[in-house]
């Protein structure tokens, strides 16, 4: 599964919020990280409140989105320098720094980098992803592969080597296979394939939430990826 990072541009104000956040519901669907759409809505709410109370209405900024090891990154990059999130505690009366206790709470760790002209406050959210670019575990991947894994000790042209790490275009032929040799059972048992491969696709559909708007509604995000930093003073 391809995971490139992405970036938008937006203007910091209330109104926008609310778009990012489906932005980013879309994108995470797309991406399949389902289990952490809840907490990555609410971190990136309060970076963008955090621009909005710090910075100023309307500051011109940038939502960074990205997968850091199995980790999904998100940055929201702004002009000022010089306003630096701050983490205060729970319990303090101080209306500052109360959104970065939110994220402190939801995210594995966080953090401030100063860049030329601008500032980046990012944060790292753990996912069920096996790798940057690898599938999300779940009952119908794990299915799937074990059904994989079966198939490719009766299948000559899957090879021990090839069976003991499936490239994507080997696995993608197994599957091929696999789903060829299913629609002559079902031909075999006087079943009636398409109207099979039809009940199948719209439990897929169903499964999966429709995400194609949000790779319409971001752009690839160009140079290097931001590497952690620690709080800078």
């Amino acid at each position: 599964m391809s995971r490139k990072p992405w970036d938008l541009a937006f203007t910091a104000d209330p109104e926008g919020v609310a778009a990012l956040r489906r932005i980013m519901r879309l994108h995470l669907g797309l991406w399949g990280l389902h289990e952490v759409v809840d907490g990555a809505q609410l971190c990136v709410s309060e970076l963008v409140s955090n621009v909005i109370t710090h910075v100023g209405h309307g500051t011109p900024a940038t939502l960074a989105v990205s997968m850091s090891g199995t980790r999904l990154r998100l940055e929201v990059h702004d002009p000022d320098t010089r306003a630096l999130p701050t983490l205060v505690a729970a319990d303090s009366d101080s209306e500052s720094g109360r959104g970065m206790a939110l994220v402190d709470a939801i995210a594995d760790r966080w953090g401030v980098q100063l860049r030329r002209g601008r500032k980046v406050t990012w944060c790292e959210l753990a996912t069920a992803a096996t790798g940057p670019t690898g599938h999300v575990a779940g009952p119908g991947v794990s299915r799937a592969e074990a059904l994989l894994d079966v198939y490719a000790t009766t299948e000559p042209r899957l090879t021990p080597s090839t069976h003991s790490r499936l490239s994507t275009t080997v696995a993608e032929e197994a599957v091929i296979g696999m789903i060829t040799d299913f629609l002559h059972w079902l031909h075999a048992h006087g079943r009636d394939p398409d109207e099979v491969l039809d009940r199948a696709q719209t439990r897929f559909e169903a499964q999966i939430p429709d995400a194609e708007e949000a790779s319409c509604m971001a752009r690839n995000r160009p140079g290097n990826s931001v590497e952690p930093a620690d709080l800078m003073p």
